[in-house]
C-alpha cells in the first residue's frame, strides 16, 4: 500500500509534514490552522488517512490535506 501526500510524495511512518488548509475538527469548535506541523505520522489501514499528534491530541487526518516536510 502506498500512502501519498497532496503533492504525490510517498509518506512513511515517522515522517513529518504540515497542513495545507484550515481544517475544522468534528464535534468540536477547534480549528487546525494552515501550516500546523504534524509530527511522527502513523499509517492506518486506509491509504487516504494517517494518524498523528496535532497540538497534543491524537487525530486522524486525510492525506489530501498534508504536505510532506
Amino acid at each position: 500500500m502506498e500512502v501519498k501526500d497532496s503533492n504525490g510524495n510517498l509518506l512513511n511512518a515517522g515522517d513529518s509534514g504540515h497542513v495545507i488548509k484550515d481544517l475544522k475538527v468534528r464535534e468540536s469548535s477547534t480549528v487546525i490552522k494552515w501550516g500546523t506541523v504534524v509530527k511522527n505520522i502513523r499509517l492506518t489501514d486506509n491509504e487516504d488517512e494517517v494518524e498523528s499528534k496535532v497540538d497534543g491530541s491524537m487525530m486522524v487526518l486525510r492525506t489530501e490535506f498534508l504536505k510532506k516536510k
